[in-house]
């Protein structure tokens, strides 16, 4: 346990490192990491291999790169061990992939013997593997076909879903499916639709959208009906929350300027409740500018005093 915290708090770390882009002490992380002797378990319950794989990305020190790259390699080693054993496992007890061969023999005897198979606990797996999906069904469209090469390119845009060992084309074709049951057709609209997630999912400015979908975290009927700002990255969303609170405010600080009136009547809902204000912008002698604000739909318009007479 008191590994599993250790291996989690220097993960984060690097996740702040990696958010801030300032990889600046990620070095002596990664030797901590080196030095810790990593379980499988570790692997999957802290998900550090996506932290290191981060910041290698980010980095442009190049012995952080080469030590990123052979931890991560080490690790990977580690996991294919892991699928290697449950895969084995399995295959003695199928009679459909046993063969002639000694080793199977053996291996077949031993299971008999031993009696144990339904008790021992097998291998965990990995995370993505861990959450089941329905099986996609097999289309002959060529549209559709194209549809789920192109999410699985977009899906496969880092080495993230290795590091996470999910099958991208199962994914592709769950989420293309849940597309095309909403159209019924692969009309503009399913293409837009899919482009939208294609074009998310590939973005390198967003990579938790695709982190996400990949560890299952936003599944794919979830993925499939996300709006482009429920997609768009953590940077883009406070930017435009940056705009809209702008934009309240200078919309407030207008009004609160003003004078109210119902002189003035609305070119667009053709109310008279409005607030208006009036500015020299031209030379002394000229008659003052009057802004007009529509406190009804928040229409704006601008005229010259004597047009107000």
């Amino acid at each position: 346990m008191a590994k599993n915290q250790e291996v989690e708090r220097i993960a984060k770390k690097l996740d702040k490192m990696v958010h801030k882009k300032n990889t600046e002490g990620a070095l002596d992380m990664l030797r901590e990491l080196k030095n810790i002797k990593m379980s499988l378990e570790t692997l999957q319950s802290t998900r550090v291999g996506m932290s290191v794989n981060a910041v290698r990305k980010q980095s442009s020190d190049e012995e952080v790169q080469t030590l990123a790259k052979a931890l991560i390699k080490s690790w990977k080693k580690l996991l294919d061990g892991s699928e290697g054993k449950s895969e084995e496992k399995k295959g003695e007890g199928s009679p459909v992939r046993s063969s002639s061969t000694s080793k199977d023999c053996d291996s077949e005897k031993s299971s008999k013997k031993s009696g144990e198979t339904p008790t021992t606990p097998t291998s965990p797996t990995l995370p993505a593997r861990v959450t089941s999906f329905p099986p996609a069904p097999v289309t002959t469209d060529s549209v559709r076909n194209k549809c789920r090469e192109l999410l699985v390119a977009a899906l496969q845009t880092d080495d993230d879903h290795k590091t996470i060992g999910v099958d991208c084309e199962h994914l592709a074709a769950q989420i293309e499916e849940q597309i095309f049951q909403e159209f019924k057709s692969t009309d503009m609209k399913y293409k837009s639709r899919l482009r939208s997630r294609i074009s998310n999912l590939k973005d390198q400015k967003n990579p938790d959208l695709r982190r996400n979908v990949l560890c299952g975290n936003i599944s794919p009927q979830r993925i499939a009906s996300m709006t482009a700002e429920e997609m768009a990255s953590a940077e883009l969303k406070q930017i435009r929350e940056a705009l809209t609170k702008e934009s309240i405010r200078e919309h407030q600080l207008s009004k609160v300027g003003g004078s109210e009136t119902d002189m003035f009547i609305c070119n667009k809902c053709h109310g008279k409740s409005c607030t208006y204000t009036q500015v020299q912008t031209r030379s002394a002698d000229e008659p003052m500018t009057t802004f007009v604000l529509c406190n009804s739909c928040g229409n704006r318009w601008k005229l010259w005093r004597e047009n107000c007479q």
